[in-house]
């Protein structure tokens, strides 16, 4: 993993407490798929959009925010509601022949469940997609908690979503490390107060490291290891230690 010394000895051998992983564009290449999806609802609904500039508005945020984005602030919470169960029908629809872990992810996930470490989601995705990647992936009984949009209204960059999953799993949030792929969940991570390592899955590796807080960044799981994640917190203990 780049950027974080390697040979030093850990100060932290059984850190961190928890790994908490977002689901689009960090457990799955599903993002694509939202764009597509979004492309072709907006069109079907006489609505004009930047295609070059849709992902950034679009990924990482709630869909209600997106319709008031795009249909103006009138719309009702039961109008947003049928939007969304048609949007994310379809979507679910589309992408479940093509859902399979991104490239690294499953060694990762054996490696930290191997050592005791809490796994959990944290996706302002709806709950019936969430549930939907994780039973398609196999994946129901690998996390000990999962926080959707649907636990929590307010979307990522706000950091509530965060702060909820630690709350479940009973770790502090200081102790954790969040994966994430996109610039508004990287900040809802850090707003949390957690270590957070940016996947270049979705936005290019460059742009997170020159636009977020993220203490780290990789282009896959191949390049990270649990040993790499305990040294995320080596510098924060020898300050303790020292101070």
């Amino acid at each position: 993993m780049a950027n974080i010394p390697g040979e030093a000895k850990l100060q932290n051998p059984k850190g961190p407490g928890a790994v908490i992983f977002d689901m689009d564009g960090v457990l799955v290449n599903s993002n694509p798929f939202h764009v597509q999806k979004w492309a072709d609802f907006l069109r079907e609904q006489g609505i004009s959009f930047d295609a070059s500039d849709l992902p950034r508005q679009i990924l990482g945020h709630g869909n209600h925010d997106c319709f008031r984005a795009f249909f103006g602030s009138d719309l009702s919470k039961k109008e947003m509601i049928e939007m969304e169960e048609t949007l994310e029908g379809q979507f679910r629809k589309v992408f479940g022949p093509h859902a399979e872990p991104l490239p690294g992810l499953m060694p990762l996930i054996e490696e930290l469940r191997k050592a005791g470490v809490p796994l959990s989601v944290a996706s302002s995705a709806v709950r019936e997609n969430v549930e939907f990647i994780l039973e398609t992936l196999k994946l129901e009984s690998v996390f000990s908690g999962v926080t959707t949009g649907s636990d929590f209204p307010r979307p990522k960059p706000d950091p509530g979503i965060y702060l909820l999953a630690a709350q479940k799993l009973g770790v502090p949030p200081s102790d954790c490390v969040a994966f994430e792929d996109s610039y508004v969940g990287i900040e809802a991570a850090k707003r949390a107060g957690m270590k957070c390592i940016g996947l270049a899955s979705t936005f290019p590796a460059r742009d997170l490291r020159s636009k977020t807080d993220a203490d780290n960044v990789i282009e896959s799981f191949h390049d990270v290891t649990l040993a790499d994640l305990r040294r995320l917190f080596k510098s924060h203990l020898l300050d303790s230690h020292s101070s």
